[in-house]
């Protein structure tokens, strides 16, 4: 009876425990810090994120995206970054929809822009991109055309736009993971949009002495639950951060898409 209540209770204190951990290793990944490459872009962001207006984000992407392992849509990346900007922006109403694909890739997000990103008419995409595409040996160089071509059409609809790169995890760096890096940061300075990259963050972190067990699940290569909301929430701040000195100014008119 007794060795049943101390199993019991020491379970009980593992759970309790569990959450203190994990967010433990989420401020130790947040001091690692990353910012976003060119943020002057993001002016109809910005101004929204001033107004108090409702900001509408839309993230695109794969599994790493939807948040595979997560059961809670609050604990993917989306989630965790819509909930930091309203932290970070009291009164602020963000809007977010997480057009994640287990599994796709580039090409295959491109594909589904119309259904997955335009009729939502986001005033923000965040475009996850790279890991299917490397790990399953797709060509980088060609696949930097794609993602230019990409932004351009994101670009072209009016939105503004947020490139995030690939995790660093055990699978990605046992990839031609260099190449991908290098075609995804050229895409990002051809199309003068902002890149966040999340391969950075986690690396500085790992260095600074996060293990990498921490940031990655069982598979080695999507995020753990402390991953995610790193990764959410160090995006969150890196927007801020990137938001220029209070002017005079009127939040953007919604646009309205043409039948």
């Amino acid at each position: 009876m007794r060795r049943g209540l101390l199993a019991i209770a020491c379970t009980l204190l593992l759970a309790l425990a569990t959450p203190a951990v994990a967010q433990s290793v989420v401020d130790r990944c947040l001091a690692a810090g990353e910012r976003l490459t060119d943020a002057a872009p993001l002016s109809r962001s910005f101004a929204l994120l001033r107004s108090k207006a409702t900001l509408r984000i839309v993230a695109i992407g794969s599994s790493s995206t939807r948040g595979l392992w997560q059961t809670d849509p609050s604990l993917t990346y989306p989630g965790m970054l819509k909930s930091e900007l309203e932290r970070l922006m009291p009164g602020l109403q963000v809007a977010i929809v997480n057009s994640g694909r287990n599994a796709d890739t580039i090409p295959g997000n491109v594909a589904r822009f119309e259904r997955d990103v335009f009729a939502h008419t986001p005033d923000l995409v965040i475009w996850q991109i790279g890991t299917n595409d490397v790990t399953w040996l797709q060509s980088s160089d060609r696949l930097t055309g794609t993602i230019v071509a990409g932004v351009r059409q994101l670009q072209a609809a009016g939105v503004d736009v947020v490139l995030m790169d690939q995790q660093y995890a055990p699978v990605i760096l046992a990839s031609n993971y260099d190449k991908m890096q290098t075609s995804i940061t050229e895409a990002a300075r051809q199309t003068n949009v902002p890149l966040f990259s999340r391969f950075a963050l986690m690396r500085r972190a790992i260095e600074a002495g996060v293990p990498v067990t921490d940031l990655t699940s069982w598979d080695g290569l999507h995020s753990s639950a402390a991953g995610y909301a790193c990764t959410g929430r160090a995006l969150a701040r890196a927007i801020v951060a990137a938001m220029p000195a209070p002017q005079t100014q009127t939040a953007p008119t919604r646009r309205q898409r043409s039948k």
